[in-house]
């Protein structure tokens, strides 16, 4: 077995859901998971088949999104697992729909951050060992900085 790190590319503006379902038909149920959740959201899907001809298959509302979803699916290439790609809305809006997805398994990260996807190769092939979401841990926050989650977490719009 090896190991790699796969870095995923993506638009400093957008966030990313991935995880790991089990059928085919997974891009569709996700697809209208995410249509029905957000009027109008713009995103991108690809998922990576896990048997037959092993493609990625892709889906989104938005060409660009589709296309880095489909990029980082192949880049990552572990059967069923799934990358979406989101702009103009946070995974907090669509993460329970997306679970409530019958064939979704497993939600390994939801981030705006840099991620870096940590995979295990055999001779049958790829899967998904974990990620990297973000930097490392600087050290505990101090009052000043409680409040400025809780001023931030306002400013989105997640609190009064």
């Amino acid at each position: 077995m090896q190991t790699k790190i796969v870095k995923i590319e993506k638009p400093r503006e957008v966030n990313i859901i991935i995880g790991q379902s089990h059928f085919i038909k997974t891009v569709e149920d996700i697809y209208e998971a995410l249509v029905n959740s957000v009027p109008g959201i713009k995103f991108g899907i690809g998922f990576c088949e896990a048997s037959g001809p092993c493609l990625v298959r892709s889906e989104g509302t938005d060409e660009e999104l589709k296309g880095y979803a489909a990029k980082n699916a192949l880049s990552i290439a572990a059967g069923h697992s799934f990358i979406i790609i989101l702009k103009d809305t946070y995974p907090i809006n669509v993460l329970k729909a997306i679970k409530d997805v019958p064939e979704v398994c497993n939600i390994y990260c939801a981030t705006a951050n840099d991620v870096e996807v940590i995979l295990a190769e055999t001779e049958m092939g790829r899967g998904i060992l974990g990620v990297i979401d973000g930097m490392k841990v600087k050290g505990v926050e101090a009052s000043e900085d409680v409040q400025k989650r809780k001023d931030l977490l306002r400013k989105i719009g997640y609190k009064l």
